[in-house]
């Protein structure tokens, strides 16, 4: 994607962007150099992608692999209303409401592996048998096979963000 960079003797500061027709137009100071500049437009970038990836999330297909993961380690019998992704989960991966049947993930699992994403909604999916974390709990979620591989990346994902704080 082009770049284009408008620089601003008004601006003292701050440093923006935003996609306009395919460009990411980036607004700085007109005291920064390049190579200050350079980082912060990678950062912008990623922002920017994330942020369009967020948009892009599609609740149905979502919700159609909860319901072949169902079939594939619950035996179809998991009944719930809705599966969708949410915006608004920054410290948990993802969330079950039995009550209620809705399962909500957060976006920040989209951009996983597909064996992590398929783990968190395995781990759902189990809360609607077994609300608490307790043995039978984890005895339905092993029945995925990658748990353990999943749960070490999510660790280390988690630590990851712990870092950046």
């Amino acid at each position: 994607m082009d770049i284009k960079i408008i620089r601003s003797a008004n601006r003292r500061k701050t440093v923006s962007a935003e996609e306009v027709e395919g460009t990411i137009v980036v607004r700085a100071p007109a005291h920064l150099s390049d190579e200050e500049l350079a980082p912060l437009i990678e950062k912008l970038t990623r922002r920017l992608a994330r942020r369009k990836k967020k948009e892009t999330l599609d609740d149905e297909a979502l919700h159609r692999r909860a319901q072949e993961l169902n079939r594939q380690y619950f035996q179809g019998r998991l009944k719930w209303q809705s599966t969708r992704w949410v915006t608004n989960q920054n410290k948990r991966f993802g969330s079950c409401t039995p009550a209620q049947g809705t399962i909500r993930i957060s976006h920040r699992v989209a951009s996983m592996p597909a064996f992590v994403r398929d783990y968190v909604l395995v781990h759902e999916l189990a809360h609607l048998l077994e609300p608490n974390h307790g043995p039978r709990f984890w005895k339905l979620v092993n029945r995925y096979p990658k748990t353990e591989r999943a749960r070490g990346y999510l660790m280390a994902v988690g630590l990851e963000n712990l870092e950046e704080d």
